[in-house]
């Protein structure tokens, strides 16, 4: 095997870097020095998930923005204040919640005028290297539900044939799962704070987050 700095054609896998069990904090602590991929030469640091560890909801984002790569917590810039905004909505305590992305490193591009760092999606290779994290994060957490907000997420968790735009808001079987876990997809909310119709966006999220309710109520 590649040693895990010599990026070859198949050298992306965080995997050499996971501990050899222990909970959540074990993980987080590991994930630290992770180098599965080149995200983390130029991200500050690597954002782990973060939340109840025996959270019923998992809410599974893309990556880290430029405020979670500073503060080291997920979602909390502006996409997570619209996100605490819909869950509350929705019926859905945040704070019961455990929150992760796909990938752990925030990847960007840097403005040609001024310093200001600008969101770049991450590759299928580097969503791929990430895997092992979220996976190693939804075994030890367990949820009931799993959101994939976008379509980074829903691949990460459903495979390439994913579609949020086709599969949102419907109650999807986790795949490779041995129990009942299922999961519900809905937009990124960074999508909405894009969108022209930002309110018709936004109830829409709230719409499929509604779906998430109605499943841990045992009513979907």
């Amino acid at each position: 095997m590649s040693r895990p700095d010599d990026y070859g054609a198949s050298a992306y896998d965080a995997t050499p870097f996971l501990p050899h069990g222990g909970g959540l904090e074990a993980y987080r602590r590991a994930a630290e020095g992770c180098r599965g991929c080149p995200l983390y030469e130029n991200a500050t640091r690597t954002v782990f998930g973060k939340g109840d560890a025996s959270a019923r909801i998992v809410l599974v984002g893309e990556q880290p923005g430029d405020q979670e790569d500073r503060t080291g917590e997920p979602f909390v810039g502006p996409a997570g204040r619209l996100l605490d905004r819909a869950l509350e909505e929705a019926g859905i305590d945040r704070g019961a919640a455990y929150v992760t992305n796909a990938v752990k490193h925030f990847k960007f591009t840097v403005a040609e005028r001024g310093k200001r760092r600008i969101h770049k999606a991450p590759s299928l290779r580097e969503v791929s290297a990430c895997r092992p994290w979220m996976r190693a994060e939804l075994d030890l957490v367990r949820p009931e539900v799993v959101v994939a907000l976008g379509a980074t997420a829903g691949k990460a968790l459903l495979g390439s044939s994913f579609r949020v735009t086709r599969d949102r808001g419907s109650v999807m079987p986790m795949p490779g799962s041995d129990d009942q876990r299922c999961v519900v997809a809905t937009v990124h909310p960074s999508a909405i704070l894009r969108a022209d119709d930002r309110e018709s966006a936004y109830a829409g999220l709230v719409s499929d987050l509604k779906v998430v309710a109605r499943v841990l109520d045992g009513r979907a």
